[in-house]
């Protein structure tokens, strides 16, 4: 057969006498072809958000306002490549308090109200259910208590609070405390970076949380592992050679090795912990080894970041205010002064509880710095909210750092006040009768029918640094016990201040002071 050179005929092949297959191959994959394109378009019409049946209700409702960025990657790079507070404030004041978004390979809507947020993971979240972007759950484990609900997620935050709850880490308090002067005679006469100084010092929290003494001896191949991990934490799902989540991925095979172990020698060893670890291996509740690594790996990953953000923007908003500074320190200097007198030096719970000025500087910065500035839930059917669609399979992010920055529940949100959290008592005068002339009821009180009155700020369900509903953080009680021990023996014993005292913001992803506070410290005299 004569042929233009250059020209290609699939359905030609010339193998001696081998017969052409072209188009045998042809109608076998065609069927299969067609079958791979309904499903993409499947997925693309529901990553659109257009309705499948064509019902008169679901056309009403309309998505709501907002823009979905390029295919696939949407708008993650403006997110995670400039600055997040600026993302989420341009959206808002274009769009509203609700707005669609396409983020790390999933499309979403972000809600900026408390009403919103109250909705999504209180009121009605049957509606929803928790998730992480796809990267995100790899890395920590699809078992981790994070990604579901039911009675399982109940299992799992029962098994939880057992090792981290005010009873338990109440005697966990000399651990703590011996992490928290280790890390500080280690810094005593250097220029640190405060930030992953502070992240160190977390993660050793978290692990004397975890594990029992003689298990510390491999925390060094826990932080290499967990190193690596945590740097595709926000990367997007490929998992080729030379991309982050694929490092990633190879940390966490690591890891969860090197957690298999333990958990095996300590099986032959027949150790029964009160730690986390021991609360996750108790036999009556039978979670398997890849359930008790899973939410391990999970806790590491609630305990270090967040709370080192914490403690570097505590440091940040004290050094920038020298009269809270000084007030802070006088507390804990009286603190340190009552132990004395009695003859004690360590730390203990009921110190802890009488850090009143220190709790509300706590609060303040979780509001100001707002640390995590959004969570993920999905919805499991097609929800209306506000007269709005929110398609099923999309992302809900209720954004935390709008809300804490909401003048109307916070005024002046843009100042660091501690004072917002005092509980403020007062008088409230009782009407000694109601008469239906106004101008009587003036004036007819009597001093008898006084009764006091206590306004808590900020308003219930505006101050969300820890979630809110069933799947609120139920750490929140150890990171505030690391924050505080360190805090005591930071102020009572050492010299500190910033050595480049600007005021940028960093994201990496949280938010920190730019590069991460470099500080100089030094014991005092």
């Amino acid at each position: 057969m004569n042929r233009t050179a250059g020209s290609v005929d699939a359905a030609y092949v010339d193998h001696g006498s081998v017969p052409a297959l072209g188009p045998v191959v042809s109608m076998l994959l065609w069927p299969a072809l067609l079958a791979l394109l309904s499903v993409l378009g499947s997925k693309f019409v529901q990553a659109l958000g257009l309705p499948f049946s064509s019902g008169p209700r679901r056309r009403r409702l309309p998505l709501p306002p907002g823009t979905m960025g390029l295919p696939y990657f949407g708008e993650t790079f403006q997110l995670f490549s400039e600055n997040p507070i600026d993302f989420f404030a341009q959206k808002q004041k274009k769009y509203g308090p609700v707005f669609k978004t396409h983020i790390l390979g999933c499309p979403g809507v972000m809600i900026s109200s408390a009403e919103g947020a109250k909705f999504v993971l209180s009121s009605r979240a049957d509606l929803f259910k928790p998730t992480f972007p796809a990267s995100k759950e790899r890395m920590l484990g699809g078992q981790a208590i994070f990604f579901h609900q039911g009675p399982y997620h109940s299992l799992l935050r029962r098994l939880v609070l057992r090792a981290v709850s005010p009873e338990a880490i109440r005697h966990r308090v000399p651990g703590v405390e011996a992490s928290a002067l280790a890390a500080l005679r280690s810094w005593n006469g250097r220029l640190i970076n405060t930030f992953a100084e502070m992240k160190s010092y977390a993660f050793e929290v978290a692990l004397v949380s975890i594990f029992a003494r003689e298990e510390m001896s491999v925390s060094e191949e826990l932080k290499q592992c967990y190193h690596q991990l945590e740097r595709g934490y926000n990367s997007m799902p490929i998992n080729l050679p030379g991309t982050l989540f694929h490092g990633a991925m190879r940390a966490r095979r690591r890891l969860q090795r090197t957690l298999s172990e333990i958990i095996a020698s300590r099986r032959q060893r027949g150790v029964e912990g009160n730690d986390l670890l021991g609360s996750l291996m108790d036999p009556s509740q039978a979670l398997s080894d890849v359930q008790i690594t899973d939410n391990v790996i999970g806790v590491i990953f609630a305990a270090r970041d967040t709370t080192a953000s914490v403690m570097t923007w505590v440091l940040k908003y004290l050094a920038d205010d020298p009269k809270l500074r000084e007030a802070v320190t006088e507390e804990q200097e009286a603190i340190r002064r009552s132990k004395r007198e009695q003859g004690e030096e360590s730390l203990t719970w009921a110190d802890i509880k009488k850090m009143e000025l220190t709790t509300r500087v706590f609060q303040e910065t979780l509001r100001s710095a707002s640390i995590l500035s959004f969570t993920f839930r999905e919805a499991v059917e097609d929800v209306e909210y506000e007269g709005y669609r929110i398609p099923k399979g999309w992302k809900v992010m209720p954004l935390f750092r709008n809300i804490h920055h909401n003048p109307d529940l916070f005024p002046e949100p843009e100042k660091f006040d501690p004072s917002r959290f005092e509980v403020r008592s007062g008088i409230k005068p009782i009407p000694l009768f109601q008469s239906p002339n106004p101008e009587k009821r003036q004036g007819m009180i009597s001093s008898a029918a006084l009764r006091p009155t206590f306004q808590a700020t900020p308003k219930p369900n505006t101050f969300l640094p820890f979630g809110m509903g069933a799947h609120s953080c139920p750490g929140n009680e150890l990171a505030k016990l690391q924050v505080f021990v360190l805090l005591h023996h930071l102020t009572t014993k050492y010299r500190w201040s910033p050595a480049d005292p600007q005021s940028g913001v960093q994201f990496s992803p949280f938010a920190v002071p730019m590069d991460g506070l470099p500080i100089r410290l030094s014991l005092k005299p």
